[in-house]
C-alpha cells in the first residue's frame, strides 16, 4: 500500500527532564512534553528540545518518538471527568488525528513532513504519566483500558510540523496491530501462533521480542501455564514460591465497574523490597480451597514504595483469579505476593 493518507499530525510536542516533587518524592522526568510552533528536526533518537529523563525506561533508537491519538484523549475525557487536557498531556511526543492502536500495526511505516517513521511496540507505561496527568492510576488505566500508544522509530531524519499530513508508505508483515501486541503481553492466555507471527515483524523492538520469546519458552515447560507472565521470564514463574511473602489488602479502590486497583502491605511490617519502575508482581491465589492455587502476574501501580505495592487488576470474562480479587477479596483479607518481578530492568537491551 503506498500514498494512502490516514492522519494528520496536531501537535509536537517536546520537553527536557527536570525535577518534580509529587507526593512527598522527587522524581526526575521529562514527562512534561509542551507543544511547539513552527517546525522540528526529528533526529534518529530524538527530536530537537526534547530529552529523556530515564535513558534505561524510555527512549533508545527503538524508541525515540511517542504516538498519542486524540481519539483517546476524548476517552479520557470522558472516563475521568476532565476538561483540562492540553496537548502533550500524556508525555506524546506527537499528538495526531488518527492512528488509532487498533488499526495501526507494528511494522507500518509512514512519511510525516520530511522524515520517516516505523512503528515498532505499544508504549509501556510507568508511574510518570500518573505524576503528569495527577492521577496515581494512570499507568494501569492505560493498560486495563487498552490504549496503549505506541512508539515511532526514525528510518530518515527530516522536518515535522503540526497540520502535517500523515502517509502509509508500507503496511508491516504479519498485520498485527498495536493493541494485539498489547493484549499479547498483558492478557492471560496469548495463543501460541500469534506470538510466533509477532516474532516474524522485523520492526518490533528487541525488548518485546525477549518478552514474547520468554513467553514461548514458558508454554513449552509442562506445568508453566499459569497465566501470562507478562514481563517474566518463564522461570521466575515456576520457582517463585519461595521469594513469597504474606501481605494485607489494606485498602481496595474501584476504578470501575471491572477495575478494581488492591493496596498491599506487609504483615510482619518488615520493610518491602522497592520495585523499579515498570515491574510487576505475581499473586499466589486460592479461588477454591480445595483445588491448587494459580499464580498471576500484576503490574505495579504506584510509586516505588518500601511500605506498600499498588497493582490494579481489571475483571476478564471468565477469567478465574481477576474475578476472585474483584468479587471475594475484601480488606483485611491476606494474599501471597512475590518479590518484585522483571529482571529485563537491569539488563538495557530489553528496552531498546
Amino acid at each position: 500500500m503506498q500514498g494512502v493518507h490516514l492522519a494528520r499530525l496536531l501537535s509536537v510536542n517536546v520537553g527536557l527532564p527536570r525535577e518534580i516533587t509529587w507526593r512527598g518524592e522527587t522524581v526526575y522526568t521529562s514527562v512534561w512534553k509542551e507543544p511547539v510552533q513552527g517546525r522540528r528536526l526529528v533526529r534518529r533518537l530524538n527530536i530537537d528540545g526534547d530529552a529523556q529523563g530515564d535513558l534505561v525506561g524510555h527512549g533508545g533508537e527503538h524508541r525515540a518518538v511517542f504516538v498519542y491519538q486524540m481519539d483517546s484523549y476524548h476517552y479520557w475525557q470522558r472516563e475521568l471527568k476532565r476538561g483540562d487536557f492540553t496537548f502533550g498531556q500524556f508525555g506524546e511526543n506527537f499528538t495526531v488525528e488518527g492512528l488509532a492502536d487498533s488499526e495501526v500495526c507494528v511494522g507500518d511505516r509512514y512519511r510525516i513532513g520530511g522524515a520517516l517513521f516505523e512503528v515498532t511496540q505499544p508504549r509501556v507505561t510507568c508511574y510518570r504519566v500518573g505524576i503528569r496527568m495527577d492521577e496515581p492510576r494512570m499507568a494501569a488505566l492505560l493498560v486495563a483500558h487498552h490504549r496503549p500508544g505506541f512508539y515511532f522509530r526514525v528510518l530518515e531524519e527530516g522536518e515535522v510540523g503540526a497540520g502535517d499530513e500523515i502517509v502509509k508508505v508500507t503496511e508491516g508483515p504479519e498485520r498485527l496491530t498495536v493493541d494485539a501486541v498489547d493484549a499479547l503481553l498483558y492478557l492471560p492466555g496469548p495463543a501460541q501462533e500469534d506470538l510466533e507471527r509477532a516474532l516474524r515483524i522485523p520492526a518490533l523492538s528487541p525488548g518485546w521480542k525477549s518478552s514474547f520469546e520468554a513467553l514461548l519458552r514458558q508454554m513449552t515447560q509442562p506445568g508453566s501455564r499459569t497465566g501470562n507472565a507478562g514481563l517474566a521470564s518463564p522461570d521466575q514463574i515456576v520457582t517463585a514460591v519461595p521469594g513469597f511473602r504474606t501481605l494485607k489488602v489494606a485498602g481496595m479502590d474501584r476504578e470501575s465497574s471491572s477495575v478494581v486497583s488492591l493496596v498491599l502491605e506487609p504483615v510482619d511490617g518488615r520493610p518491602l523490597t522497592v520495585p523499579l519502575p515498570g515491574q510487576f508482581v505475581v499473586l499466589r491465589l486460592r479461588p477454591k480451597p480445595d483445588a491448587p492455587p494459580v499464580l498471576r502476574s500484576y503490574s505495579l501501580s504506584g510509586l516505588p514504595d518500601a511500605g506498600r505495592y499498588r497493582i490494579t487488576i481489571k475483571q476478564e470474562p471468565h477469567g478465574i483469579a481477576s474475578t476472585y480479587v474483584s468479587t471475594q477479596l475484601r480488606t483485611g483479607d491476606v494474599l501471597d505476593v512475590s518479590e518484585p518481578r522483571g529482571a529485563f530492568i537491569l539488563q538495557r537491551a530489553i528496552f531498546l
